[in-house]
């Protein structure tokens, strides 16, 4: 048997080892080419292996959760008809004859008459847009004062936060309804914009101590500390690095006051200081009904049902928010 030369080991090293290197060389290339390809990552990864943010995993949530299905498609009902009542309703909801009082259900007129012989479901239907505007304007006037203001102590800290803290504690001891007994009482005004302005100030601190905590937590980060570092400004940290990380919070706890906050607008119109007639409200229909509840109940069924309805839909889907936008929840 010949004797091996150590130049054949090499030169059959060498090959084994190129053809070993090419392999590899060439199953990167179509692992890299199959990445490329494909159109979504792992999990936690969206198209082409980039991370999921946040808020596209909570869409994703959202858009997977009967629960916000169901609520959204009713808020979105009930927004259609605020702006465009009379899409379901063509009568005039002040439209009354007396001599119709307290009927029951008759053909175009399926809900019946109320005490002064107005069409009852023409009136409910007209009172979705007063619920609706009232608790969307109150959220946004106390997300914006609470958010800016809770913002600002939390990132500022020392005499801004103590100031805020004692703040928020007195009106945190104001009774709701005992102070829209008083303020609303001198009002004489008959629009929605006092009973709003009383709602944002009254409930203001809760989205601030919220915000105050959200911007808190996300200042620490060190994305922020880096930011800083580099020099960054107090306002780019603000609305660049702290706002997108600090106001899923504020959104949660917005969107559910949201249906608190149309309830509140029912309580204080059925005890006489919220809207005032002529305005169309669901809590003005409620207080009127409730001396008739036993001769005609449908007169207090229909409004109380349809404020029940909407306020249970927006905290549905505030908590199916929640849900979305809580990572400890995943």
């Amino acid at each position: 048997m010949p004797e091996q030369k150590p130049w054949d080991e090499t030169t059959g090293g060498g090959a084994i080892s190129g053809a070993g290197a090419g392999g590899a060389m060439d199953l990167a290339m179509d692992e890299g080419t199959t990445l490329e390809k494909t159109p979504g990552g792992p999990e936690g990864t969206g198209p082409a292996g980039k991370p999921r943010s946040l808020w596209s995993d909570a869409w994703r949530d959202l858009r997977r959760n009967p629960v916000f299905i169901i609520s959204g498609l009713v808020i979105l009902f009930l927004v259609i008809i605020s702006i465009w009542p009379s899409l379901i309703a063509d009568q005039d909801p002040l439209n009354c004859d007396l001599a119709k009082a307290q009927e029951g259900s008759q053909p175009g007129h399926p809900f019946g008459f109320d005490g002064q012989g107005c069409d009852v479901y023409t009136r409910t239907v007209y009172g979705a847009r007063t619920s609706v505007t009232v608790g969307v304007l109150s959220t946004l006037g106390v997300s914006l004062l609470g958010g800016v203001l809770g913002g600002l102590a939390g990132f500022f800290g020392r005499g801004w936060d103590a100031v805020l803290s004692r703040i928020t504690d007195v009106f945190f001891g104001i009774p709701v309804v005992l102070g829209g007994l008083v303020f609303l009482s001198v009002v004489t005004s008959s629009t929605v914009w006092p009973v709003i302005g009383f709602i944002v100030l009254l409930g203001w601190p809760q989205i601030a101590r919220i915000a105050r905590g959200s911007v808190i937590t996300a200042k620490q980060n060190d994305y922020v500390q880096a930011a800083r570092a580099l020099g960054a400004s107090n306002p780019r940290m603000m609305l660049r690095h702290i706002l997108p990380n600090a106001v899923a919070p504020v959104i949660v706890v917005a969107t559910i006051a949201l249906g608190t906050y149309i309830s509140l607008e029912a309580t204080l119109s059925y005890l006489g200081v919220g809207l005032k007639p002529p305005a169309v409200s669901w809590g003005i229909d409620i207080s009127a009904a409730s001396q008739y509840v036993r001769n005609a109940p449908h007169m207090l069924l229909w409004p109380a049902g349809a404020l029940a309805v909407t306020v249970l839909a927006f905290i549905m889907l505030g908590d199916a928010v929640r849900d979305a936008l809580d990572p400890k929840l995943r």
